[in-house]
């Protein structure tokens, strides 16, 4: 199903998208990623994605956003990227959640060749807990999430579906 939300800006739902996965975890962070992709069928991409952090028994998936369709900022002579949201548990510290979700974008065949390129899949953290962190591998919250419409409208539309 898609929604249109305002010009070039479409929610798509599919079956992984928005879900409600567990209500509780006795894992310790609660965290929230951005998960963005514009390059092959990204869609499918991030279905796979789901699949692999349900088997990581180091994450409990709780829910995720409808996608947003919505297009490149930046460099813009790319295609759309479709955005979502993924609420999750873990026990890993910060850094090594960064690992671990960047180990999972090389999985995925993403390539860093310049800054706002083209991508198969960016995981970026939101929120960690209620941690504020600023070092030179890792922000959180993650630089500039609110005037992003890419994690703004998701974050609204979990929300709204959680109520």
């Amino acid at each position: 199903m898609k929604k249109k939300v305002i010009q070039d800006l479409t929610l798509l739902y599919t079956s992984n998208y928005p879900k409600k996965f567990n209500s509780t975890s006795n894992k310790k962070y609660s965290v929230t990623i951005g998960i963005g992709g514009n390059i092959g069928n990204t869609k499918k991409l991030f279905d796979k994605l789901i699949l692999c952090l349900k088997k990581d028994s180091r994450f409990t998936l709780l829910m995720t956003s409808p996608l947003l369709r919505n297009p490149p900022f930046g460099f813009l002579e790319q295609n759309d990227f479709l955005n979502g949201i993924i609420r999750l548990k873990t026990n890993l510290c910060p850094n090594s959640f960064l690992k671990a979700m960047q180990r999972y974008e090389n999985k995925f065949g993403r390539k860093r060749s310049f800054q706002d390129a083209p991508r198969t899949l960016d995981i970026d953290i939101i929120f960690f807990d209620n941690l504020k962190i600023n070092t030179k591998d890792l922000i959180i919250p993650h630089k500039n999430w609110a005037s992003r419409e890419s994690v703004i409208i998701p974050l609204i539309e979990m929300k709204r579906i959680n109520k």
